[in-house]
């Protein structure tokens, strides 16, 4: 199973030059063991940070959809007067899920 992950601009400054150091060392034959703690070490920080972003785009996509279940509702049981700020209610609850849905796709999690 694919993990996702969320690095820090540092992080993956240090991971690549850490990979980098790392693939000298194997090329020389005598790999430091820190370095491979190290890249351990980030991974497992981008990896909690990455579960605890995918678990709050979901929590945020799904308030989204019920957001649009009761905007529908309401839309549907609105006097004729208040129909138009129901509507416009609506447009934004569809905005609302399709920009959580795309930020989704884009972190790989839909």
């Amino acid at each position: 199973m694919d993990v996702y992950r969320s690095y820090t601009r540092a992080e993956k400054r240090q991971r690549a030059r850490l990979l980098l150091r790392g693939g000298r060392q194997a090329l020389a034959g005598a790999v430091d063991p820190r370095i491979d703690r190290r890249i351990e070490e980030i991974d497992a920080r981008a990896e909690d940070r990455g579960l605890r972003e995918a678990a709050a785009l979901h929590r945020q996509h799904d308030q989204a959809k019920d957001d649009l279940a009761a905007a529908k509702a309401a839309e549907r049981a609105a006097k004729w007067s208040d129909r138009p700020a129901a509507r416009e209610a609506r447009k934004q609850a569809e905005q609302r899920v399709r920009a959580t849905e795309h930020a989704l796709r884009r972190a790989g999690l839909a």
